[in-house]
């Protein structure tokens, strides 16, 4: 197993439909509580161990998810106000670095998850079938669209949760 892809890289489904759709929302509404669990009970010395070589410590994958997901609540918005919104990437590595995502208690970043979830969950639900095809441009990927979004952002949680839960299996944390 790659320890980069602790559950394969992302896959989008063969078959779309609203089943599978559902699902994938589900996913991400369960998001916060998983990335919670993962945590649950870590020192700091541990929240502070990279989750493989030459990887982010488990403390930047926590704040990681919500940087990731605040991004992507707002290009979900901008696809379904906007017409073919080009969206702005961001350089999550530099983001990484920075002394929020460094050295700042886990709890603001569980809460932020907590909340952006609240909001998110609410839009997804929302959406009749002919939102999924609204159409975003990511300058490095192209035109995309709101399905790629939602299995995108169901896949981008479980993969970060792994990360922590495959580390704790290893270090039998």
């Amino acid at each position: 197993m790659d320890p980069r892809y602790p559950i394969g890289k992302l896959a989008l489904p063969a078959q779309v439909t609203p089943e599978r759709r559902q699902e994938a929302i589900e996913e991400i509404a369960s998001t916060p509580a998983k990335m919670r669990a993962a945590v649950k009970g870590l020192s700091e010395a541990q929240l502070d161990t990279p989750y493989r070589e030459g990887g982010w410590t488990v403390r930047q994958v926590v704040h990681h998810v919500p940087d990731s997901h605040v991004n992507a609540l707002v290009r979900l918005k901008l696809a379904l106000t906007e017409d073919k919104p080009t969206i702005k990437p961001y350089n999550e590595a530099a983001w990484a670095e920075l002394a929020d995502s460094k050295a700042a208690p886990i709890e603001s970043s569980q809460l932020l998850l907590d909340s952006v979830h609240a909001r998110w969950d609410r839009l997804w639900r929302s959406l009749k079938p002919e939102h999924f095809a609204r159409v975003l441009v990511h300058p490095e990927h192209g035109e995309r669209n709101v399905d790629w979004l939602l299995f995108l952002y169901e896949w981008h949680g479980k993969h970060h949760t792994a990360h922590i839960q495959e580390l704790r299996k290893q270090r039998t944390w």
